[in-house]
């Protein structure tokens, strides 16, 4: 279970009206090598709405375009007190804990923690996040929606790897201790 996420220098996992214009895709992310690497993806509900079925513009590049259809292909389950029918995913309503076991017991590649803000607060609090894989963007935000919001217990994490990229975001991965 990987949580992969983008965060503003000073925490910010979007702003304060939700957008995330700031963040930067580079060439040498390697980001289709991660894509290739996951079969799943868990949604939050709010957004699986905004981006579980996004469709770049005609005019974005090849590359935007080959990362939603990566990202499309992958099966996806939306955690959400709202449960509907979806072609495109399973959703899931109550025991997360029990659902995100039967979904690692299928064996097969990475599971993708998509997000949003309160799913991840939700995983973090059941400790089902096996790495934490956070990108740092060289913007300050000042305010908006933070990464780590409302923790009542520490989380103890060992950092595995960092990687710069030519843009100044830095990528470091870490796993509980």
């Amino acid at each position: 279970m990987i949580l992969n996420l983008a965060v503003s220098l000073d925490g910010f996992i979007e702003g304060p009206n939700g957008e995330i214009d700031w963040c930067i895709m580079d060439d040498d992310m390697q980001f289709d090598a991660f894509i290739d690497g996951i079969d799943t993806m868990l949604y939050g509900r709010v957004s699986y709405d905004a981006w579980g079925n996004y469709q770049p513009e005609e005019n974005a590049g090849k590359a935007e375009k080959s990362m939603w259809k990566g990202i499309h292909s992958k099966t996806k389950f939306v955690f959400s007190h709202q449960p509907r029918t979806d072609a495109n995913a399973t959703f899931v309503a109550t025991d997360i804990a029990d659902k995100v076991a039967a979904i690692k017991q299928q064996g097969g590649k990475d599971i993708w923690l998509y997000g949003g803000a309160n799913l991840i607060k939700t995983f973090i609090k059941l400790e089902l996040i096996d790495v934490y894989k956070i990108s740092v963007h060289p913007v300050a935000l000042g305010s908006g929606k933070p990464l780590f919001e409302a923790l009542t217990d520490r989380i103890a994490l060992q950092l595995t790897d960092t990687r710069v990229f030519k843009s100044g975001v830095v990528e470091l991965t870490y796993v509980p201790r």
